[in-house]
């Protein structure tokens, strides 16, 4: 039986799809600047033109790529914090949602890491932490409120929780030990508890 059978030709979104996944892959190693449009047209077995046809650019490509990594790994994170659960919970859940993400998608966490995209030149990740921060900072506040604090410190809180986690995420991401359960364990243990009511072996109230 012969193997030189036709391939069968992608429909656009099948070749855009593909196009999004080796400049993923590319831009995770070696940033926007150091990687070609050649390249790219290479890894993917087509010619320049079609980039240029479905992104416009290298740069457009790049911005798709990003967009699509930000969105998932926000959705991720906004459900882990909308699910109905006590605000301890809640952030265990969004820590875990992110720690996974850097689990699963790797290659997008560096890239969100990296280069800012035209459409956002503040940094992708720094949008992502403002909305997530926004969240944050609702449920904190509500949780002050009941507990007779200042409602108005949920602002600052977030801010530092958000940030706590992360940066850990960040570290997680080469290290990766211990596992993502432990890790958002101990967040919660000193998010919670704080420096003199650290537990020696925290565990998670959520479900892993």
């Amino acid at each position: 039986m012969s193997n030189n059978l036709p391939r069968m030709r992608m429909t656009g979104l099948q070749r855009r799809s593909q196009l999004i996944d080796v400049g993923r892959g590319l831009f995770a190693v070696r940033g926007l600047d150091g990687t070609t449009i050649e390249e790219i047209a290479a890894c993917a077995g087509v010619s320049k033109p079609v980039i240029y046809e479905h992104f416009g650019s290298k740069e457009g490509l790049y911005t798709e790529v990003v967009d699509c990594e930000f969105h998932i790994l926000l959705d991720a994170v906004n459900g882990a914090l909308t699910e109905e659960a006590k605000p301890r919970v809640l952030v265990e859940r969004a820590a875990l949602a992110l720690l996974t993400y850097i689990e699963e998608r790797t290659e997008g966490f560096r890239i969100l890491m990296r280069d800012a995209p035209p459409s956002q030149p503040e940094g992708a990740f720094s949008t992502l932490l403002s909305h997530v921060t926004a969240r944050v900072e609702h449920i904190l506040s509500d949780e002050f409120s009941r507990r007779g604090l200042s409602g108005e410190d949920g602002a600052m809180y977030a801010q530092m929780l958000v940030g706590m986690v992360a940066m850990t995420g960040q570290w997680w991401q080469d290290s990766r030990q211990p596992d993502k359960q432990t890790v958002a364990a101990h967040l919660v243990n000193l998010a919670w508890n704080g420096l003199t009511g650290l537990k020696k072996d925290p565990e998670l109230q959520s479900e892993p």
